[in-house]
């Protein structure tokens, strides 16, 4: 696609970056058949290819309007069409730089901006615990778009305290120990099963995805390097002693972004290098399976523990399967020790409508989505569906009443069984 930048953009790091996934788009459109809004609206402007056009008006010297923001808001960032795209056109990099510049020029209504501020800096603050707890207190009495919002209280279980040699660290996220503590829980004790130990910073907290996406990049910045140097002292420890394997990541939405902190940070002297680093060491936790199985099998046997629930859907995230281009690895697993696992046949690759905040920003079209997406999980009829990413678990929840839950936490039962 030929483009013309003004000179306000063409020699800027954004414009420059923009310029170059620009020149790589054909205009084909492939990327339309696969977007989760085009598919709702039908508007060519809510779409990739529009969205792209969009953005390339505002480089070119356009005015953006509110219509531009309201399209480029209605975006998930799932990056399904970074998967359709034959030219890798990186479209997610291209929407955070259109998003950031249109928000600038363009005025949210108050209640918006009141809506992502609460988003922004609640979300990430010391009292949405507190708030949490609360909220699951009186959560039968609450209004049924909020409970919806607040999944139950669930006991996590005890932490494994015995040491190993081996050892990693685990992003424990800023919402999930609240919401969904039993999903860290459990990964720290299936790690343990394989002879790993959990290590969680104490200082780390977002990844920074959450402002991010909300148009606070630099904040987003900020977070980026506040877990950088939570890390550094167990990726390299001052006393000599060994460093951890790994940062693993059981949230996918984390683990995009927490892998892309050496891109983002890339023109930052005092950060470039071990951004790049914490980068090439952070692993979805998929990504450690066939490494981990092995253990596991020993430990369940021939076959899986009565009272297990075998038969799952699994919704892969976006995040993971797109962001991340991670396919297949949950569901071989999970097969390889005794599960049953159902992909839907049709529309596996699309997203569930959860996106972060959106199905707070955007509740219609994200009920739309989830509703959609749970008529192909639920065809099988599991026993539980499963997912990989807190937000789409409790996005999914709030729309049936099978259970769904991390991957990770049907492993940790089916080991907790077996061991009883």
């Amino acid at each position: 696609m030929q483009t013309q930048l003004t000179a306000e953009w063409a020699a800027t790091p954004d414009g420059q970056t923009a310029e170059a996934i620009l020149r790589r788009c054909v205009h084909c459109g492939f990327c339309t058949a696969t977007c989760p809004t085009y598919q709702l609206l039908g508007d060519e402007l809510d779409g990739p290819r529009g969205r792209i056009y969009l953005i390339k008006q505002v480089l070119e010297g356009a005015t953006p309007t509110r219509a531009t923001q309201q399209h480029l808001d209605r975006c998930l960032t799932c990056r399904n069409c970074e998967t359709t795209c034959p030219s890798g056109v990186e479209y997610g990099h291209l929407l955070d730089i259109g998003r950031k510049i249109v928000e600038e020029r363009v005025p949210r209504p108050l209640g918006e901006q009141a809506l992502r501020w609460l988003l922004r800096e609640g979300l990430t603050s010391p009292l949405f615990a507190p708030a949490m707890r609360l909220g699951q207190m009186v959560r039968d009495w609450l209004p049924a778009p909020l409970r919806a919002k607040i999944p139950a209280r669930r006991d996590s279980g005890p932490w494994p305290q015995t040491p190993h040699p081996r050892r990693m660290l685990l992003l424990a996220g800023c919402v999930q120990p609240a919401m969904l503590p039993t999903i860290n829980a459990a990964t720290a004790r299936v790690l343990d099963a394989a002879g790993i130990q959990t290590l969680v910073a104490p200082k780390a907290g977002c990844c920074g995805a959450l402002r991010f996406h909300l148009n606070d990049q630099v904040g987003a910045l900020d977070e980026m390097r506040a877990n950088i140097d939570a890390w550094w002292p167990y990726v390299e420890p001052a006393d000599g002693s060994a460093p951890v394997e790994a940062i693993v990541m059981n949230a996918s939405g984390c683990g995009v972004m927490v892998k892309d902190y050496g891109r983002a940070l890339r023109h930052d002297p005092a950060y470039a290098e071990r951004a790049r680093r914490i980068s090439d060491l952070t692993r979805d936790l998929s990504e450690l399976l066939p490494a981990l199985l092995p253990a596991w099998q020993a430990r369940l046997g021939a076959c899986l523990p009565d009272g297990v629930p075998r038969q799952l859907a699994y919704h892969p995230p976006c995040t993971l399967q797109h962001g991340q281009k991670l396919r297949g690895g949950v569901e071989q697993a999970l097969t390889a020790l005794g599960f049953e696992v159902h992909l839907p046949a049709q529309e596996s690759h699309l997203c569930c409508g959860s996106a972060g905040t959106y199905s707070v920003l955007q509740p219609g079209l994200s009920r739309q989505l989830r509703d959609r997406k749970l008529k192909h999980l639920q065809t099988a009829a599991p026993q539980a569906i499963v997912s990989a990413n807190i937000g789409c678990i409790a996005h999914l929840q709030s729309g049936t009443d099978t259970p769904v839950r991390h991957w990770v936490e049907v492993v940790d039962e089916a080991l907790a069984a077996a061991a009883a």
